[in-house]
């Protein structure tokens, strides 16, 4: 029996999915997160699960160990060694502000300046030696570290990216006199221009390794300890896999790596039901992650702005965050105004309806008080009951006697303040790059994302929602349907009059080489693997390049020239001419293409005798639920009785074990052959397709 099992560790949530993929049955479970210790949460889940571990194939995971680390300042002490006039470049930066439109603004580097040692040595930038490097010096600095309690170190030395001899030779240096392996050289994690961006990535590295190496190295013992007897894969952020031994050595690699898991989901679950283009909208206790999804690929970026001043430079898919989850916390600013987040309950003390301490109102009280939520029987937490009471005081005490208004309209309030802060990131991500978000549909996953997914298009005027058949564990759902990749770099900033295609295309072979031993050695069991090879390019004087891609055979100048020309009119509407173009970065990406998984296998079989069956179900009860300043009797269906060609009208909850989903007034809700919910205004934009057997929802053309 060949079983799989995705595991998302959220800030309020460990979600985890178990697929046989021998009968195609799926578990899903949800487990509060133990921050504390990841590790916990994740073996409770698969514990609760029933599923016997030492059966189990395959754990692919998504973590946030090192994103935690890096935001709530909880890495190791790093040192970093670096030459000699460059002790404060993670300081000097690029100039930004904290505060764009003032000059304060507070700024702590990842390394404290009296652990960043300079040491002679000089290499220029075409890669020729100006100064050998002092190896006595590097020598001194690694004891002076050693004796300052320093746990990581970080080697970062001038234009290494052109020649990495001095780096090498530092960390071998480095290695005979350190008393564990966390030594990260930028030449191994980003060779690449730009010193800065380079510095700051491999500091990163080094800050949240033994953090990741620690945390890996328990959670394996436990799974040993219980049978599991394979390696645990972890999500990158690229959004593909990789194996625990890299994700040690290249911890940087894991910063997004939970968010990543949920937009390749997101791409899968549009895909399915027609819809290549779509905006995931991920909203679970503690944030709101959005991502723009093209032709069934999700947008990648090259850079993320972690927090101020630490940036991390490695490929990535391009996910903005913003603190509105089901955890964050209303309160009212100096000004009188409503503010909803960033700051957030998390999972203890949690909301005030959770009964474990919590005060303060958050966007989870205001669903359960304006009875979107059910209170009897909420979702993560079967068999209990929340504390609708309490909830309603906290909202009365903080927001409803500050505004004058009753807890009700106070709660409404805060779900329109929270649904206007998370349009504003859809709109960010597509409007404001160009792209009409109705030409979109949105898929909302996450705990909390359904119950918001109706206000957002709204809003937002996007066409479609296309609810998850498990929204709450779409993460996990990511990390079991991710390819395995692996993303190679060099910089060799040469003009394409200097280009040497032959070098080039050796360079980008040795990457190609290197990528599929490593999927040899991981153990994954791929179908296919796809190679494409890349080049960041720009005219001679521009500071931003345009990705290009290159072909495989039969390289030339001319065929170079062409491709970068082709991408830069597509991207500004014309070429310069006479101006010479210039070859800053190679890139080649190896993929490793995972078996498919068959999203119909995750709708669970209705009894022969459970109501709702055919187009017109039949709902298991109804429930007074606020809408428009007022409380309506709503019809409340379960997930599981609506089978594929279900079709009803808003007001109307579904409730299911991962979340709720909220459809408004003067809203449709039909389910496709998939099992997912598809949200739209009512007037005309939904139609049946007798033929198809299934509804269809097109998107808006107007």
């Amino acid at each position: 029996m060949a079983i799989l099992v995705g595991v998302d560790v959220g800030g309020t949530f460990t979600d985890i999915l178990i697929f046989d993929s021998d009968t195609g049955k799926v578990r899903v479970v949800k487990t509060p997160s133990t921050l504390e210790d990841q590790s916990i949460g994740f073996l409770c889940g698969i514990e609760a699960s029933g599923v016997d571990v030492s059966r189990i194939q395959r754990i692919i995971h998504g973590t946030t160990v090192g994103t935690n680390a890096v935001l709530e300042r909880k890495g190791s002490n790093v040192g970093l060694i670096t030459t000699k006039g460059f002790r404060d470049v993670l300081e000097m930066r690029r100039r930004e502000r904290a505060q764009t439109w003032g000059l304060w603004g507070d700024y702590k580097p990842l390394v404290p300046r009296k652990w960043r040692f300079e040491v002679g040595q000089r290499v220029l930038a075409d890669g020729s030696v100006r100064e050998e490097l002092n190896e006595q010096e590097v020598l001194a600095a690694a004891e002076a570290l050693k004796a300052a309690g320093v746990e990581s170190l970080a080697v970062c030395f001038l234009h290494s990216y052109a020649n990495a001899s001095h780096e090498k030779r530092a960390v071998e240096l480095l290695r005979s006199v350190w008393p564990n392996a966390y030594i990260s050289a930028s030449y191994d994690i980003l060779p690449e221009i730009r010193e800065w961006e380079r510095t700051s990535t491999t500091v990163v590295n080094a800050y949240i390794q033994p953090k990741i190496d620690h945390y890996l190295s328990l959670l394996q013992k436990r799974l040993a300890d219980n049978g599991y007897t394979h390696d645990v894969s972890i999500i990158q952020s690229n959004g593909g896999v990789m194996s625990s031994d890299t994700a040690r050595h290249k911890s940087v690699n894991t910063v997004l790596s939970g968010p990543a898991a949920g937009v390749i989901a997101a791409a899968q679950v549009g895909l399915s039901s027609g819809f290549p283009n779509v905006i995931s909208a991920d909203m679970g206790g503690t944030s709101f992650d959005v991502s723009l999804i093209t032709d069934g690929r999700p947008s990648m970026q090259s850079e993320q702005k972690v927090e101020f001043g630490v940036v991390v430079r490695v490929p990535m898919i391009e996910i903005t965050t913003i603190g509105a989850g089901g955890g964050s916390i209303a309160w009212m600013d100096g000004a009188g105004f409503l503010q909803v987040g960033p700051e957030s309950a998390g999972s203890y003390p949690g909301p005030v309806a959770f009964g474990r301490g919590g005060t303060r109102p958050t966007v989870t009280d205001a669903n359960v008080i304006l009875g979107r939520i059910d209170a009897d029987d909420p979702i993560g937490a079967k068999g209990t009951s929340l504390d609708v009471e309490g909830a309603k005081r906290a909202i009365e005490e903080h927001i409803a006697k500050p505004l004058g208004l009753d807890a009700y309209a106070a709660a409404e309030a805060i779900l329109k303040v929270a649904t206007s802060k998370m349009a504003g990131a859809l709109r960010l991500i597509s409007v404001e790059r160009g792209h009409d978000p109705r030409g979109f549909a949105l898929v909302p996953f996450g705990g909390a994302g359904p119950l918001h997914a109706a206000a957002l298009i709204r809003e937002c005027g996007i066409g479609t929602a296309v609810v998850p058949y498990y929204p709450g564990i779409t993460s996990a759902l990511g990390c079991i349907t991710a390819n395995v990749q692996y993303d190679y770099l060099r910089t060799v900033n040469r003009l394409l009059d200097d280009f040497d295609v032959d070098e080039a295309a050796e360079i980008l072979r040795g990457f190609e080489a290197e990528g599929r031993r490593l999927l040899e050695e991981s153990g994954v069991a791929v179908t296919d693997v796809e190679v494409v090879y890349q080049a960041d390019m720009a005219y001679e004087g521009q500071t931003h390049t345009v990705l290009v891609e290159l072909p495989q055979e039969e390289m030339t100048l001319a065929c170079v020239q062409n491709a970068f020309e082709q991408v830069y009119a597509h991207e500004f509407s014309r070429v310069l001419e006479n101006i010479p173009i210039r070859v800053q970065t190679l890139r080649a990406t190896v993929i490793g293409i995972r078996p498919k998984f068959d999203l119909r296998g995750l709708i669970e079989d209705a009894e022969d005798t459970a109501p709702g069956q055919g187009d017109s179900p039949a709902p298991i009860k109804t429930r007074p639920v606020y809408f428009d300043g007022r409380f309506v009797e709503t019809p409340v269906y379960l997930r599981e009785h609506l089978r594929p060609g279900a079709a009803f009208d808003g007001p109307a909850i579904v409730e299911q074990l991962d979340t709720t989903t909220v459809v408004e007034p003067n809203m449709s809700c039909v389910v496709d052959s998939y099992g997912h919910l598809l949200l739209s205004v009512s007037e005309g934009t939904s139609r049946r397709l007798e033929e198809a057997g299934e509804y269809v929802l097109p998107l808006s053309s107007s």
